[in-house]
């Protein structure tokens, strides 16, 4: 059974399904002018929510790059998940 875990994702993940929240990407160009359609207040301003949200777990991931933890693991990937989950818990609680 697949769980219905809410994510916030990069543009990259456009069209991954109903629970991954990606930003709004900018619009098509204009063909009278060949430039990018602007995005409105809106859709600006759920942008930056959006990040605000991906803000913290986007830290958390490059520290765990920076302390090189990730290299030095000797056990099974199981329970790296759960040794991964639980320092960016920490991190972002931290925070």
């Amino acid at each position: 059974a697949e769980h219905e875990i809410p994510a916030a994702a990069d543009t990259a993940y456009q069209g991954a399904g109903p629970t991954v929240a990606v930003p709004q990407r900018r619009r098509r160009k204009d063909p009278d002018t060949g430039r990018f359609r602007k995005l409105s207040r809106h859709q600006k301003d759920v942008n930056t929510a959006h990040a605000h949200r991906r803000g913290p777990g986007e830290r958390a991931n490059a520290e765990l790059k920076n302390w090189r933890v990730l290299r030095k693991i000797r056990s099974s990937p199981n329970t790296a998940d759960r040794l991964i989950a639980a320092v960016q818990t920490l991190m972002i609680a931290s925070a």
